[in-house]
């Protein structure tokens, strides 16, 4: 295969000298790993930036503490699976609003958190709030259940509390064990890091980089996933799904949810094999229109768009919305 670089106003000596520093970096960064990756935990205390819309952080960041089996990063990752922040969907069995009640559940559970008169389940103020307070009074009702008390919290939240009391746990429900499992490994990626450990590095991200780096030249494909049929060709989030699930990790498949696969790194705290991002509206995650791995040196491998390559660029442009460490979870 042949392999294309991208280099503005360098020759041999600076192609081979950032040839050297992705080797460096990447093998580097994966040699002092100090006993691997993982999820840095679900956060709890502070929200890191731009992981939920501007308008409903401070909601969120505010309920998310009403209980010790709750956090602000877990009630965003459940805010995330249950609507996408979307604030007007209705879901086929009548689930309505951010936060996806029912209108039995929200009878009971809606309050009215932003004082207007109204408990309006279509309006944010009051849904996260009810939310919050639904999750608090379900974990109570499943507190005697044995196993972790966030993941019965979770299970009842979508399957209900006589469920998880009938099974002992979460229940043998496909639908309700994707849910618990999806919440509580996203949340950490709406979890600000701890101002002390910071983001803990990625065992797998040198393999998820050499992956890229053995596709450089291959032409983009909007859609592409890398198959036969497809000739080996990827669009920008195909390629980093690829290159994780290489190394067995599982991401997303779109750019934008790709955002949520992980902690958030500074750009200062860079490593190979993060994922860097480029959104539309820098405070708002799902205008995020591309992603790429980084290697080092504010360079990052991707597949840019229709007629080009999977090529090194920049990663700093007016664009950059920020990075996630893929979590092993």
């Amino acid at each position: 295969m042949r392999k294309v670089l991208l280099v503005v106003g360098g020759g041999v000596g600076l192609l081979a000298g950032f040839m050297a520093l992705l080797v460096v970096g990447v093998y580097g960064a994966a040699a002092g790993l100090l006993g691997g990756g993982g999820n840095g935990g679900a956060g709890g205390g502070r929200l890191a930036p731009n992981t939920v819309p501007a308008a409903y952080a401070p909601l969120v960041q505010r309920y998310g503490s009403s209980c010790p089996t709750l956090s602000p990063a877990l009630l965003a990752a459940q805010l995330n699976q249950e609507s996408g922040f979307n604030a007007t969907v209705t879901s086929s069995a009548n689930a309505q609003g951010i936060a996806q009640f029912i209108p039995s559940t929200w009878a009971a559970y809606g309050v009215d958190a932003n004082g207007d008169g109204v408990a309006n389940v279509w309006d944010p103020a009051d849904a996260i709030a009810s939310a919050a307070r639904y999750d608090c009074a379900l974990a109570e009702n499943v507190a005697d259940v044995p196993g972790d008390p966030v993941a019965n919290m979770l299970a009842a939240y979508n399957a209900g509390p006589y469920a998880v009391i009938r099974y002992n746990g979460v229940p043998p429900y496909q639908e309700t064990q994707h849910y618990v499992e999806v919440i509580t490994s996203s949340a950490a990626s709406f979890a600000a890091p701890d101002a002390e450990t910071g983001v803990p590095p990625l065992e797998q991200a040198a393999g998820a980089v050499i992956f890229a780096q053995d596709r450089l030249g291959t032409p983009y494909l909007w859609g592409g996933n890398g198959t036969p049929e497809q000739d080996g060709r990827f669009d920008c989030s195909g390629l980093t799904k690829a290159a994780y699930e290489s190394v067995g990790i599982e991401l997303p498949r779109v750019a934008n949810d790709q955002w949520t696969a992980g902690p958030h790194p500074s750009r200062d705290e860079l490593l190979p094999g993060d994922l860097v991002f480029f959104a539309y509206d820098l405070r708002d995650s799902r205008s995020i229109h591309h992603v790429g791995i980084y290697v080092g040196g504010g360079y990052m491998i991707n597949a840019p768009y229709t007629g080009a390559v999977i090529r090194f660029d920049p990663i700093d442009s007016p664009d950059y919305f920020g990075a996630t460490r893929p979590t092993s979870a």
